[in-house]
């Protein structure tokens, strides 16, 4: 019966077409009435606790900051930079879209964010370049999902947060393997050009691209700012946030002169529309997690699977098919809040690092983003170049087959993850 109330009732609420905040609460109210017996001050009480974070407090600043490098000429500068390096390579502009949701998802730690900022100025030059609509759009689609495990991660705070784990060293952890999809998509988008034929760009010059790295140094300097604040010992995570938005704010409206109060005023609302779905749902999921660990559902997944003596490898499998199947349609954030303590304890008591763990569910959650049918940034790709979903569909395909190669490497080989922290912090 608990069990069912946990996952029939979700399920039922999603079919009808409830949001998923809404989802979480109404399971939750369920569970403490008519299994858990609580008082109703455990529900305020718990909402509340799970928003009083220091940590949390990274995601609205990241997202600010980020709102406003891709609305500024931030993530403009950064684009026109990368191609000035990969210029003259067939296939050159596809590259520059993999590097720049690299560099613009380590600055703005939001993959939709990642998505809109790259592709709404680089989806132009690749169809006057001659690539296909529908491998572009899904490129960007792809690439924009890297934002979720390159640092500063949201979905990497959150589960900071939920697993009592440092979010610094989360934040180490995920840059090899964010690299290492990069780089996978990038053999792949060569191998796509070399195929169609698409056109080879022109080579740069030295002095283009000294010229490109000096309008690009201040755009540049934001990923320093954030990790070498960070790594240097000088703040937090959460102050780095804080000091990215002073960042980008100062360099876009007095620097570069690209946003003025008006448009400052704009991203401030459109940011703070989606600070409160974020927040809203993490409340949700706090009451809903704390009643699925008070429910004793943990403990018995813990037994269950230990008893089976199926060992980490075939417990990774299978989570690992869950993972993508959730995160293929509910939202990283919602998906971490709600798996992670049901998960963790299970792999800890195999033996896996949670550090890892964590990495392993962020790359999951970062492929389901694009995975048919309903992952978010096919609707947000969908939504902001207006490429039908079924051509989307089938674009994402071998982005989907590469990347859930680069999935398994990641999750049985740990060193990839531990790498850095072992060494660094």
């Amino acid at each position: 019966m608990t069990a069912a109330t946990f996952v029939l009732v979700p399920f039922v609420l999603l079919f009808v077409g409830f949001p998923i905040y809404l989802i979480l609460f109404i399971t939750a109210l369920i569970a403490l009435s008519f299994i858990l017996g609580g008082s109703p001050t455990i529900v305020q009480t718990t909402i509340f606790g799970s928003l009083d974070s220091f940590p949390l407090l990274a995601i609205p600043f990241f997202i600010f900051a980020g709102e406003i490098m891709g609305r500024g000429g931030i993530a403009k500068r950064i684009i026109v930079w990368v191609i000035s390096i990969v210029g003259g390579v067939r296939g050159s502009l596809a590259l520059t879209t993999i590097a720049s949701s690299e560099l613009f998802g380590a600055m703005s730690g939001s993959a939709v964010g990642t998505v809109a900022a790259v592709g709404r100025l680089l989806l132009p030059a690749l169809r006057e370049n001659g690539y296909d609509e529908r491998f572009a759009v899904s490129l960007i689609a792809a690439s924009g999902a890297i934002a979720v495990v390159i640092p500063p991660s949201i979905p990497l705070i959150i589960y900071g947060v939920v697993a009592q784990q440092p979010v610094t060293v989360l934040f180490l952890a995920g840059i090899l393997p964010a690299i290492m999809i990069g780089l996978v998509d990038a053999v792949y988008v060569l191998w796509y050009a070399r195929k169609t034929g698409v056109p080879t760009t022109a080579r740069q010059r030295i002095s283009d691209i000294l010229k490109s790295t000096r309008d690009a140094s201040w755009a540049l300097g934001t990923p320093v700012v954030i990790f070498g604040g960070i790594y240097g010992g000088i703040f937090t995570p959460t102050e780095a946030a804080g000091v990215a938005v002073v960042y980008a704010f100062a360099v876009s409206m007095f620097i570069y002169k690209d946003i003025g109060w008006p448009e400052l005023w704009k991203i401030t609302l459109s940011s703070a529309q989606l600070i409160a779905q974020i927040m809203i749902i993490v409340s949700a999921a706090g009451l809903y997690s704390w009643t699925l660990t008070t429910s004793g559902i943990p403990q018995q997944v813990v037994a269950l699977v230990t008893g089976a003596h199926i060992g980490l490898y075939g417990t990774l499998v299978i989570f690992n098919l869950v993972l993508l199947f959730v995160g293929s349609f509910l939202e990283p954030p919602a998906a971490i809040l709600v798996l992670t303590p049901v998960f963790l304890p299970v792999v800890m008591a195999l033996g896996m690092s949670p550090i890892h763990f964590g990495i392993v569910v962020a790359v999951n959650l970062s492929v389901g983003m694009y995975m048919p049918p309903f992952g978010l940034n096919l609707f947000a790709s969908h939504s902001l170049f207006g490429a039908p979903l079924s051509s989307i569909y089938r674009g994402v395909v071998p982005f989907l087959i590469i990347n859930l190669i680069a999935l398994i490497i990641i999750t049985y080989v740990p060193g990839i993850s531990l790498l850095l922290p072992a060494h660094l912090h």
